[in-house]
């Protein structure tokens, strides 16, 4: 290993965005999976038990996707 080497940077970018895009497609199925809008659940209703719900969720499929592209 001799310095920085742009390659590295460009597949961890790489990485990053792909991560973000499986963790945000994956949140839109979930979303329409459910009976109702979370959104409207939780910030209208303040359905607290759905946050932490969702917020788990989000959470278990990040390092799902972190592992798999690690």
């Amino acid at each position: 290993m001799s310095g920085f080497q742009p390659a590295f940077m460009l597949n961890a970018i790489v990485y990053a965005v792909l991560g973000i895009i499986i963790l945000v497609l994956a949140f839109v199925i979930v979303d329409k999976m459910t009976p109702f809008d979370l959104w409207k659940e939780i910030v209208e209703e303040k359905n607290l038990a759905l946050a932490v719900l969702v917020g788990s969720m989000s959470l278990g499929i990040a390092v799902i996707i972190a592992s798999a592209v690690h």
